[in-house]
């Protein structure tokens, strides 16, 4: 009697012959050929630095003398220094400037335009939004430096329509300059938003929305249940980007405000800036740069969790 063969999930796997390992293991060499410049440049440019980062913040060392080991005391004083506290506060505030308002206004745009994306209106649109983006962020934060001064067109505009009470000196003011920063984020990250948003609109099944209005259901409903889910991933990648950048913002703030006034505009990565090379602090600099990085690291998490693919 001829033995049958299981072929259930449980059979085990008929060995490969000497010419298939082979050619298995040529496939393996030569993945690894391709990926070795990329993971070489990543360690290089990446791992090392982190590690080194981790080994000064661990030191007491004015980057020219001698290093003394510090253990975690820089970390204690980065968590428990009144002013470095508020300083990454300042951080976050800023995420709901270049967060919630570059997505919501691209939701806006990208929905609103939906209908004309082949058509000249769609194109100009589109164009116009994605114009801060190839705008060098530091010639922007100098021509908003101008807008917001005392004398730029924000008070004259505000002068013009009787709202002169409204007018300040925006970026010197200990109230606004903390929005007045967001306000330029959000304006310099819009652009790539909308892009992103508008590229998602466009895979949603057009026949979705056309069943939807037959059903009689509202723009808002569409908005809600067809756009909203099929742009999830989008999304995603829009809160990351801003996100990050709010985060590690640096030359927005150093050109308009230079963290001032006081220290309401200053964020971790201008303080890291002057504790490294202004005070001699390189131990409590590579400190603050570690803790904000796996703040990042927190505040992206529950994001990319959220809006995977859950197919």
């Amino acid at each position: 009697m001829t033995d049958t063969i299981s072929s259930g999930p449980g059979a085990p796997k008929p060995a490969l012959r000497p010419s298939q390992r082979r050619g298995s293991r040529k496939a393996t060499m030569t993945a690894s050929l391709f990926i070795a410049p990329a993971a070489i440049a990543y360690a290089a440019f990446v791992l090392v630095p982190l590690g080194m980062s981790f080994y000064y913040s661990l030191l007491r060392w004015d980057g020219i003398g001698e290093a003394r080991f510090h253990g975690l005391t820089n970390y204690i004083t980065v968590l428990t220094d009144s002013d470095l506290l508020q300083i990454i506060g300042n951080a976050f505030q800023l995420v709901l400037y270049f967060t919630i308002i570059p997505v919501g206004l691209g939701l806006a745009v990208a929905s609103a335009i939906r209908g004309q994306m082949a058509g000249r209106f769609g194109t100009v649109t589109r164009t116009v939004l994605f114009l801060p983006q190839v705008i060098p962020l530091v010639a922007a934060g100098i021509a908003w430096s101008w807008m917001f001064a005392s004398t730029g067109l924000v008070n004259q505009t505000l002068k013009a329509i009787g709202l002169s009470s409204w007018a300040r000196g925006w970026l010197g003011d200990f109230v606004w300059a903390l929005p007045a920063v967001g306000i330029i984020g959000a304006w310099v990250l819009l652009g790539l938003c909308t892009m992103l948003l508008v590229t998602g609109i466009t895979k949603i099944d057009t026949s979705l929305y056309e069943a939807a209005r037959l059903d009689g259901a509202r723009p808002w409903h569409e908005f809600r249940y067809i756009t909203l889910p099929g742009l999830r991933q989008e999304i995603g990648v829009c809160i990351t980007v801003t996100v990050i950048a709010a985060l590690a913002s640096f030359d927005i703030v150093y050109i308009s405000t230079q963290g001032g006034p006081g220290i309401t505009t200053t964020v971790p990565g201008l303080e890291i800036y002057r504790l490294a090379f202004a005070h001699r602090q390189v131990g409590l600099a590579s400190a603050l740069a570690i803790v904000l990085m796996v703040l990042v690291l927190i505040s992206i998490a529950p994001v990319q969790w959220f809006t995977r693919d859950k197919k």
